[in-house]
């Protein structure tokens, strides 16, 4: 573990047994026996100290539903892994994941990011790459779709430009479909069955009621946010009366930062957490 360590969350479920599998690691028996408080996270980029202010922060939850990209650009890869495989999960692969397997080439990254998957592909222990290698490229579950970029695209498309939801909601059949990628805490939703998409980016403390209408849902990002604001972004997702309530919570990024320094990754990885961009 990192020298730097909060508080463990209070969990309600740490008595389930936790035995991964594809992304999962509890029984999938539907609503039931499964997840009424789940938290919503996506893009950790290795950042261990926002992890751990959002786990601190939600406090209590069943499971926790990630959308990919646990690695890259952050210091802190093995040990957001770890966090994440020892709670409740459903967890899919992103393209820095796969870029850390060495199954995405690296040119099609800028150099900033091919720089920091290198380091990562260095650092990262055996159990860490299995734990990636295993996570699927989307999952679909009681009405749910999750995707790291889009349906259409699972790993590569950015899902920010109405007209690109609105071609993707026909890659799916999910009523509310999860995506990250683009670390941006967006929300569309189809008009009337018609190829025609509202869009907002949704603020903090807003509650979304989820299954009147088909929606693409992100909840920005835990590691990296590129809205303006550099606090950690997760939502808690309750199955009881199907609300999605969007949250932010302050993390020390100068103790990231100054971990970023000492392993030299870049300057403008470093800079660009204060600024939320």
């Amino acid at each position: 573990m990192a020298e730097w360590q909060m508080s463990r969350p209070r969990l309600l479920t740490l008595q389930l047994a936790q035995t991964t599998l594809v992304g999962y690691n509890r029984k999938q028996d539907g609503w039931g026996d499964s997840c009424v408080r789940c938290l919503i996270i996506s893009d950790i980029h290795s950042n261990l100290p926002a992890l751990e202010a959002v786990l601190a922060d939600v406090q209590a939850f069943d499971e926790v539903w990630c959308l990919g990209d646990l690695v890259g650009y952050g210091p802190y890869p093995n040990e957001c892994i770890e966090r994440i495989r020892n709670l409740p999960h459903m967890c899919i692969i992103g393209n820095h994941d796969q870029a850390a397997l060495g199954r995405i080439d690296m040119a099609t990254f800028n150099l900033d990011a091919r720089l920091a998957n290198v380091w990562t592909q260095q650092q990262l222990t055996s159990d860490s790459c299995e734990f990636l290698a295993a996570l699927p490229q989307s999952i679909e579950r009681d009405g749910f779709h999750l995707v790291h970029g889009s349906p259409r695209d699972p790993i590569w498309e950015y899902v920010i430009e109405p007209y690109v939801a609105c071609a993707n909601f026909r890659y799916s059949s999910a009523v509310t479909c999860l995506v990250g990628h683009s670390h941006l805490p967006l929300l569309f939703t189809l008009v009337d069955h018609r190829d025609h998409c509202d869009a907002r980016l949704w603020s903090p403390g807003d509650v979304i009621q989820l299954g009147r209408k088909r929606i693409i849902i992100n909840p920005g990002s835990v590691g990296q946010p590129r809205d303006g604001d550099p606090r950690a972004s997760y939502a808690i997702l309750d199955t009881s009366d199907m609300s999605w309530r969007c949250q932010r919570v302050d993390y020390p990024i100068e103790v990231v930062q100054d971990r970023m320094r000492a392993e030299h990754l870049s300057r403008r990885l470093i800079d660009r957490l204060a600024i939320g961009r």
